[in-house]
């Protein structure tokens, strides 16, 4: 009875009728969302094909990017833009392929796997369905869980997938399927193969304070009982707590400070019997109590061997530091590094012995003296190619007791032979430098495109240098 109940219950012609007009989805999805653009265009060229074409193929679309970006939250509000029914599928340490392709039927206690059920519980056959956390599906002795979802996932097949429950093919090709991911490394090539990448990053200032602005501040109101013109945030406030109070690629711990800002402005409306509470700059503490967090701002003077490098963090540069003094020539490394970023100090003290005379540096200056490269915050684990310029440059600066300049930051990989090789997570590494108000950046070459791609709201005030080699570097930064 259950098995027909199933049967019955799955929508094998029911279908709801997408939204066809462009204009009302475009403003759903601003009115939702600040920032994201990449996301809407895809959404809005799916609609206009679906248009033209009364049945376009529904793409498979993954989004990945850090947490608290706004992955699940876009996924609701374009199916509100498309008038589309939404089931949530959450696959974190979903780890039994039985969950995605059913049990089979002569199991006591079988049933249909969760996509089967989504269906179900959606009563159309065309819901926009999300896949949460894809990356952390895991897999078992029983069976590999990611492989199970290569079916689904392919536009070529779905339209026949079969579930053991139901035993029948069901329709998939109508689901518009969108994935998240924090860590695309995490899932398996032939999966992410069927999927359309669109990579969310991390936020700006003015994005998460127009973020804060529109939706935050509002939703955490509501949330605490506060009426509109009981809690007054300025944005001078506002500000603040962005820069002051959260470190973070997403705007999840922005939304928890704002939340202890308007549970403090209720316990003050029923205490002190206030009418309205003002937030401004200066009574924040009151509020938040002392600053988390203070960033570097650029150094005051040039200074020999050392150098600001880019991290990829949103919103911290990290100085590198190097120090040469009488020895027997042993070469150092602290600060946490990781094996990556020991070989790119390598690369970089090769490179600079072989150019040595152009430098005037002596030759026995290496077995005669001991380098020591430290990165401060020496509890935070740091790797990766991307300070191998930077790496470079300061121990050229610290050999040959030449000051760095000090409004200059830079970021690539360097080769043995000085050659410049390009880095990823550039808008956050521009973003951390414009933060430390540094003037010029050296990006390497192959990275141009990328920085044609970005706003100019994050390109603005930043003298931008692309670089090929570490003589283009060395004569820039020095």
């Amino acid at each position: 009875r259950g098995y027909i109940e199933t049967l019955l219950g799955l929508p094998w012609d029911k279908a709801s009728r997408d939204n066809q007009d462009l204009a009302r989805a475009r403003e759903i999805l601003e009115e939702d969302h600040y920032g994201l653009s990449k996301v809407k265009e895809r959404i809005l060229e799916f609609l206009a094909v679906r248009t033209l074409t009364k049945k376009g193929e529904s793409p498979i679309l993954c989004l990945a990017g850090p947490p608290g970006t706004g992955k699940t939250s876009i996924a609701r509000s374009v199916a509100r833009a498309l008038n589309k029914k939404y089931v949530r599928i959450c696959l974190g340490g979903v780890r039994d392929e039985a969950e995605i392709r059913g049990h089979r039927r002569t199991y006591i206690g079988a049933m249909p796997g969760r996509i089967a059920a989504g269906l179900h519980q959606a009563k159309v056959k065309n819901p926009l369905m999300l896949l949460d956390e894809i990356d952390k599906v895991s897999a078992d002795y029983k069976g590999d869980t990611s492989s199970a979802l290569l079916e689904v996932l392919d536009s070529e097949q779905n339209n026949k997938f079969a579930d053991h429950y139901v035993e029948l093919p069901i329709d998939l090709s109508e689901v518009l399927f969108i994935a998240t991911a924090n860590d695309i490394q995490n899932i398996p090539r032939p999966l992410l193969d069927r999927m359309e990448v669109i990579e969310i990053s991390s936020y700006t200032e003015n994005e998460k304070f127009h973020i804060a602005k529109e939706h935050l501040v509002p939703k955490q109101k509501k949330a605490n009982g506060l009426k509109e013109a009981q809690l007054v945030i300025e944005d001078e406030a506002l500000m603040e707590v962005i820069s002051g109070y959260t470190r973070e690629a997403g705007v999840r711990s922005l939304e928890r400070q704002i939340g202890r800002i308007c549970r403090k402005s209720a316990r003050k409306i029923l205490e002190e019997q206030v009418k309205e509470v003002v937030v401004t700059k200066e009574n924040l503490e009151e509020f938040l109590g002392k600053e988390r967090y203070e960033f570097q701002p650029a150094n005051e003077k040039p200074e020999i061997g050392i150098v600001r490098g880019l991290a990829w963090t949103a919103v911290d540069t990290l100085q590198i530091e190097v120090n040469v003094m009488p020895g027997k020539g042993e070469f150092l490394l602290t600060g946490q590094l990781g094996d990556v970023m020991k070989e790119s100090a390598q690369a970089g003290i090769s490179f600079i012995r072989s150019v040595a005379e152009q430098y005037k540096i002596p030759k026995e200056f290496f077995e005669k003296h001991d380098i020591h490269i430290h990165i401060p915050e020496g509890a935070v684990p740091k790797d990766g190619p991307s300070a191998g310029i930077t790496m470079a440059t300061a121990m050229v600066s610290a050999i040959t007791k030449v000051p760095v300049k000090a409004d200059v930051a830079m970021t690539g990989e360097i080769t043995l032979r000085g050659r410049v090789l390009p880095i990823g997570g550039l808008k956050e590494k521009l973003l951390a430098a414009k933060k430390a108000g540094i003037h010029m950046v050296l990006v390497p070459e192959k990275n141009e495109p990328d920085v044609r791609e970005l706003d100019a709201e994050i390109t603005d005030g930043l003298q931008i240098e692309f670089v090929g080699s570490m003589e283009q570097v060395l004569k820039l930064a020095l």
